[in-house]
């Protein structure tokens, strides 16, 4: 069984896929961008500012999925 995952505390998908797919036990995350879910604007001041809000549309995917970083296994 699978469960599309999705929030609105990461920014929208730009093309015809999921932010997630919980299949069993396993929760695959789509690719991410440094989109502000908020603004929906481009994070591009610099490549730190950019990781930190791709590191946090991952962080608010997992919690959506019930899940947090430590449950991570492979990137």
């Amino acid at each position: 069984m699978k469960t599309i995952i999705n929030t609105e505390k990461a920014p929208n998908p730009v093309g015809p896929y999921s932010q997630a797919v919980k299949a069993g036990n396993t929760l695959y995350i789509s690719g991410q961008v440094a989109i502000d879910p908020l603004s929906n604007t481009i994070i591009k001041n610099n490549i730190e500012d950019e990781a930190t809000q791709i590191m946090k549309n991952l962080e608010n995917i997992l919690k959506e999925a019930g899940l947090k970083f430590d449950n991570v296994v492979r990137t």
